[in-house]
């Protein structure tokens, strides 16, 4: 299994819609890899190492794949369109990893 991280740097100038990215970027992102996608996550940053401090991240999207060639078979195909309505939500791009993901 694999999770790609999307995570979106936080700072003075950010703008992150959030309402928009739940209800219309992610669910747009789910229809569009179908069964590739076997699970998606959405961390949205409240705080940094303590809670006084700005989280780093105002948002942090992880995607799970059975593996990274489901990820580039689904994914690929839609990425132009993924990348396209960033404006829709943010004025910042995503920062992506690639995963292996270890479950306890």
């Amino acid at each position: 299994m694999i999770k790609v991280s999307v995570m979106y740097p936080n700072g003075n100038d950010v703008n992150f819609d959030v309402s928009y990215y739940k209800n219309s970027h992610l669910p747009m992102v789910i229809k569009a890899l179908g069964n590739a996608l076997k699970g998606i996550e959405l961390d949205l940053g409240l705080a940094g190492r303590n809670p006084e401090e700005t989280a780093p991240y105002v948002a942090i999207a992880h995607l799970k794949f059975e593996s990274l060639t489901s990820f580039k078979e689904s994914f690929g195909a839609h990425a132009k369109m993924f990348a396209e309505d960033v404006k829709n939500y943010s004025n910042v791009q995503g920062e992506l990893q690639i995963s292996e993901l270890i479950t306890f």
